[in-house]
């Protein structure tokens, strides 16, 4: 677990890493304009990344229609371009969480359900409350919202990058108590013993050695994470849903904080991972155009099965 960014040290400015401060400064300057002028910069980045993203392209085309294959030809091909808008805003909104200050994520976003948050951290002292988000392209400025109102500890994938590791860890601790490591559950329990708000993510595709086969929306056996079952059935934890909703027209933001989810299945790892998926599907449908369609979310497959990718 970490709790205080790494100390910056001389290696950090080896030439390796100058194009990611560059590309990072420029960042920092381009968040620095007025939240309308981010919002139109970001929709026409996503445009325009469409056309040479093709790869991206067509994941974001092949997830759509393996999750909705009733959705017509034309609202499939409307909702990649809204998407590709929503991952142009994301880098975007990834500056703003990392570098605007509390004053300013305040004037443009607001909290509902901070309620259920607050009862059960006073509830589940000795069991700790698993704060489930997803991969929305608004994600690291949902994390910073909640953690301005009630601090917590995130859980995330190291960079390979040196730099961008010291600055993202720069950036999540700036409202949050720490971040582990999505691998080290022993922590996460550890954590959720002692009372506190783990912010966890069960949404991605984390291979075969940690996942079981489920259903998620129209894909039968879709990969998903034991990690859901080992956490709530070893510490007994709350389930308390959340999604960022970037609201249309550079209107700003909304975090929905929802109740705690009663009477979570924990038989098995096969029944826990099915509820939990429920529990997604309902998120990205309230935000459907938000979420990153752009990974291979069904890349792992029971064996003997094919790639659903080209």
């Amino acid at each position: 677990m970490i709790q205080q960014p790494p100390p910056f040290n001389r290696s950090l400015l080896h030439p390796r890493y100058w194009l990611t401060w560059f590309g990072l400064s420029l960042l920092y300057l381009l968040v620095l304009l007025p939240y309308p002028v981010i919002y139109r910069l970001g929709t026409l980045l996503g445009r325009f990344s469409m056309h040479f993203l093709k790869r991206r392209l067509s994941i974001t085309q092949r997830n759509l229609a393996l999750c909705f294959p009733d959705m017509s030809k034309t609202d499939r091909d409307q909702l990649v371009k809204k998407n590709f808008e929503a991952a142009g805003l994301g880098l975007f909104e990834t500056g703003m969480a990392w570098f605007w200050p509390d004053w300013r994520i305040k004037r443009w976003s607001s909290i509902s359900g901070l309620e259920h948050l607050q009862q059960a951290k006073l509830k589940y002292q000795n069991q700790g409350v698993l704060l489930v988000g997803l991969h929305f392209f608004t994600l690291e400025l949902g994390a910073r919202i909640i953690g301005i109102n009630i601090p917590g500890i995130g859980v995330y994938r190291p960079h390979n990058n040196k730099v961008m590791e010291w600055i993202q860890t720069w950036g999540r601790l700036r409202s949050n108590k720490a971040v582990i490591d999505r691998k080290d559950l022993k922590d996460m329990v550890r954590n959720l013993k002692q009372g506190e708000i783990i912010w966890y993510a069960p949404d991605h595709d984390y291979g075969p050695r940690n996942s079981v086969f489920v259903p998620l929306f129209a894909v039968d056996q879709a990969a998903t994470t034991t990690g859901s079952y080992l956490l709530i059935s070893m510490a007994k934890a709350a389930v308390i849903p959340f999604t960022p909703h970037r609201l249309a027209n550079g209107k700003g933001y909304q975090v929905i904080i929802q109740p705690e989810v009663e009477n979570f299945p924990i038989g098995n790892k096969i029944e826990t991972a099915a509820f939990m998926n429920k529990l997604v599907e309902k998120q990205i449908i309230g935000a459907i155009d938000q979420y990153m369609w752009l990974h291979r979310r069904f890349k792992t497959r029971p064996a003997g099965q094919p790639s659903m990718y080209n």
